[in-house]
């Protein structure tokens, strides 16, 4: 005796007998969650795009086509058209072995026969739910495998720093990591909020599952639902077959929506009613799927006061922000600068194998005077650069080269935020010649380089 503790399962049953509909739905209702039965097989379509079915019980035979199985086929051929993923379970009284093989050449899952016995077809039925939530499973691995591919060769998976304002960054860190609680990470553009986010995700209850990461400010108006919430074969022109939403991927796990000030009024919109329903629906469907994710969002841009500007929502703020982390600029953590340095000129090494071994006291020390607006991932750029153009075993200040600031500033209103590493150099060579009255073994000295990398300079610079 079978024997099934919680009903699940959504069943379809399509058979032009009301008798044998009626007792299936009798029998059936006490096993499953969700009976449908239907007379007429045109209803099919109609059916399809209002609901999903864990299994299809299709009669083969209709009342145009008594004993042949062809009417029983061609509506098999249109349900997988319409649900590629369809468990179809065809049902006949005429069955014999060959039209079962051919059943299951055409994509049936399974074949029985009327009248049948209620053990059988629920043993079929329980067996034909599994290969659905099996079919499921697969079309989800596929798509959250093809998300996180982008992923697989992110190198920077730990947060680099020792100064006391990234000290209070690890300790709320380690508060909120294990709990639900919705993250909002702010600061400026390179200081490394993904970085955060992950450390988040790898720290919480959820570590096992997926971290998705979404870029709300590469995503248009127009693909925004298909994107976040899945979309349905058909729903619109480049829609080739059921995709599920990044909502549905991160399933179970941690989904991080970066830059998510940049989302216009009416997609905060339909963001909050998502996070306060927790539920979404694909495009193209009218069915909702309950969804369980972490979400940790981040920004660099001034979101308190757009909320004051009517530029983002308040109750979308209050969803979003239970817990705010504050990453702070790399200007504001120069102490960090060497061991970030380091770990980058390691990472890079190893990648370009290169025989770069460390960096001269002399570039550490402009490294740690230039100002950083691109923060960590100006840094990051710099030392690849620097290891990819060095000829030695030590970087020096002469392997970095910066964009240059090109505007004429009189000296004495100079500062480093007006200018990029290359100028800033240029400059304090000027002042400190001009100190030394052009002694350039003094001004060497005093700069940290040697009389041939100070000469090197002067004539780059065309001093």
């Amino acid at each position: 005796m079978i024997q099934k503790t919680n009903k699940t399962g959504r069943i379809l049953i399509v058979d032009d007998n009301e008798d044998l509909l009626r007792a299936a739905r009798m029998f059936l209702k006490r096993h499953v969650s969700q009976v449908d039965i239907e007379k007429n097989p045109e209803s099919i379509p109609s059916l399809l795009n209002n609901e999903q079915y864990d299994v299809i019980l299709l009669d083969m035979n209709f009342t145009k086509d008594v004993s042949s199985g062809h009417e029983g086929f061609l509506w098999l051929e249109n349900i997988l058209d319409i649900d590629p993923s369809a468990v179809v379970v065809l049902i006949t009284a005429y069955g014999d072995v060959q039209m079962a093989v051919k059943a299951i050449k055409e994509g049936a899952t399974d074949f029985v026969l009327k009248p049948w016995e209620n053990e059988k077809l629920l043993a079929t039925i329980y067996s034909a739910m599994r290969l659905r939530e099996t079919k499921i499973e697969v079309a989800n691995l596929k798509s959250r495998q093809q998300l996180l591919s982008a992923d697989a060769d992110n190198k920077f998976q730990d947060i680099i720093g020792n100064s006391l304002v990234m000290q209070q960054v690890f300790k709320t860190i380690e508060r909120v990591a294990e709990t639900d609680a919705n993250v909002l990470i702010l600061g400026e553009n390179g200081t490394g909020k993904e970085v955060i986010a992950r450390s988040l995700h790898r720290n919480s209850l959820r570590s096992d599952e997926a971290f998705i990461g979404v870029d709300m400010g590469a995503i248009s108006e127009t693909l925004f639902e298909s994107e976040l919430f899945g979309h349905m074969r058909g729903s619109f022109t480049d829609a080739k077959e059921d995709r599920p939403g990044r909502f549905e991927v991160a399933h179970k796990g941690t989904l991080f929506l970066d830059e998510i000030g940049n989302l216009s009024l009416p997609l905060q919109a339909k963001l909050l009613s998502v996070l306060h329903s927790r539920q979404v629906t694909r495009v193209g469907s009218n069915k909702s799927k309950d969804i369980d994710i972490r979400l940790v969002c981040a920004t660099n841009m001034p979101i308190f006061d757009m909320v004051k500007d009517n530029k983002f929502r308040q109750d979308l703020l209050y969803r979003i922000n239970t817990i705010e982390i504050h990453i702070p600029p790399l200007r504001d953590r120069l102490d960090d600068i060497p061991l970030l340095a380091n770990h980058f000129l390691n990472l890079y090494d190893r990648k370009y194998q290169k025989n770069v071994r460390a960096i001269s006291e002399a570039a550490m020390k402009i490294l740690q005077k230039y100002n950083w607006p691109g923060n960590v991932r100006e840094l990051q750029h710099a030392i690849e650069r620097a290891v990819i153009m060095c000829n030695s075993q030590v970087l020096n200040p002469e392997d970095f080269f910066f964009s240059a600031n090109t505007s004429r500033v009189e000296e004495t209103q100079v500062t480093l935020e007006d200018y990029h590493l290359e100028e800033v150099e240029k400059i304090l060579i000027r002042k400190v010649l001009k100190k030394h009255d052009g002694n350039i073994t003094q001004a060497a000295n005093e700069l940290g380089l040697t009389r041939s990398s100070l000469y090197r300079r002067l004539e780059k610079y065309g001093l």
